[in-house]
């Protein structure tokens, strides 16, 4: 039978009547409850690796706003962590990495098999989530695509314009396609284990899509991407799959038109009507409002909300933002945001 929730409709190609809405990073610090439980783990890394209190920090916004879908809380930098690097999450700095940045280190990474002794955790979280989560709240995982996680490992931090990344890809191509290889066979293994233990629709973030050099945009994040749907949809042909190519710019249509997902997801600098003439005929759109609309409130956010509302009503749909939701944000201005797309 066809899977009638509001989320796997749009997914599946249906113009709904409203679109299904879920805000990336909706479990955050701009939720009073989060940052107790955040307190509660003691770390970031803690969190993510205690299910108890993953799978409730992801529940938290499902309960307050009643959003059509639910995310896993984890991390894109665990895959990393899993691989061997050394991760940390300094307060006020972000993810500090060990690095890969020549053969050498690339021969000690661990084999993309040895990946689960690790995330663990991880696959329980999701196991806790399908059992706790109303009938009605499809679940997403997620992973990092292969070169946002690389930028990572390579330069142990992030960086404005990913140059560690783009120096390697240069001055030593055979070293930074192996570890792209690595990490594409990393994270098919831990997205297959996330849709076993339950995980029913993934979602992959290229979040640094648009630092890629033209020539190497197709290689580098449609290939990938084109893998790892691949290897999921030979085990489980119905899986829906969002892509997130950010800051990709021209490069969203060939995405959408080569990456085998069935959703992409657009930034804030993509043109609604852009994205609704060229993109979603294709596939369904996922976007794209300013999270700094969610901080303004108001009329601002309000009429942006509708007016993205009314670019893509021709289509199939999903109303979130272009980027995720601010530690600034109000969770009143969610409120506002859900009325306003909801009526």
């Amino acid at each position: 039978m066809a899977d009638n929730r509001l989320l796997m409709r749009a997914l599946r190609g249906e113009t709904t009547p409203v679109p299904p809405v879920w805000l990336m990073r909706q479990a955050g610090r701009y939720l009073p409850e989060y940052r107790a439980t955040r307190a509660k783990a003691g770390s970031f890394l803690d969190l993510c690796y205690n299910p108890e209190l993953a799978t409730e920090v992801t529940l938290q916004p499902i309960r307050r706003f009643g959003f059509d879908a639910a995310i896993l809380f984890a991390d894109i930098l665990l895959v990393p962590q899993a691989l061997g690097l050394e991760l940390r999450f300094a307060e006020g700095e972000g993810p500090r990495l060990s690095t890969v940045t020549s053969a050498a280190d690339f021969a000690r990474l661990k084999p993309a098999s040895a990946i689960h002794e690790t995330l663990g955790p991880v696959y329980e979280t999701v196991r806790l989530l399908r059992a706790e989560l109303p009938a009605e709240v499809p679940l997403i995982g997620f992973a990092g695509a292969p070169w946002t996680v690389a930028t990572y490992m390579i330069a142990g931090h992030g960086t404005p314009d990913q140059a560690p990344a783009r120096t390697l890809l240069y001055r030593d191509p055979e070293t930074f396609d192996a570890l792209i290889d690595r990490i594409t066979d990393a994270t098919i293994a831990y997205l297959l284990a996330q849709v076993a233990a339950g995980a029913e629709v993934i979602k992959l973030f290229d979040s640094w899509a648009g630092a890629l050099p033209g020539p190497h945009f197709h290689r580098y994040a449609i290939e990938p991407a084109m893998r790892i749907a691949s290897a999921l949809r030979a085990e489980h042909p119905d899986l829906p799959i969002i892509g997130f190519p950010r800051g990709a710019g021209a490069g969203y249509a060939a995405f959408a038109a080569h990456a085998g997902v069935q959703a992409i997801a657009i930034d804030t600098s993509v043109d609604p009507a852009w994205a609704a003439a060229t993109l979603q005929p294709r596939l369904c759109v996922q976007g794209n409002l300013d999270p700094l609309l969610m901080v303004l409130g108001g009329y601002p956010l309000t009429e942006g909300a509708r007016r993205i509302v009314e670019a893509f009503a021709g289509g199939p749909h999903i109303f979130n933002l272009g980027h995720g939701i601010t530690p600034d944000a109000s969770p009143a201005n969610v409120e506002t945001l859900l009325r306003a797309i909801r009526g």
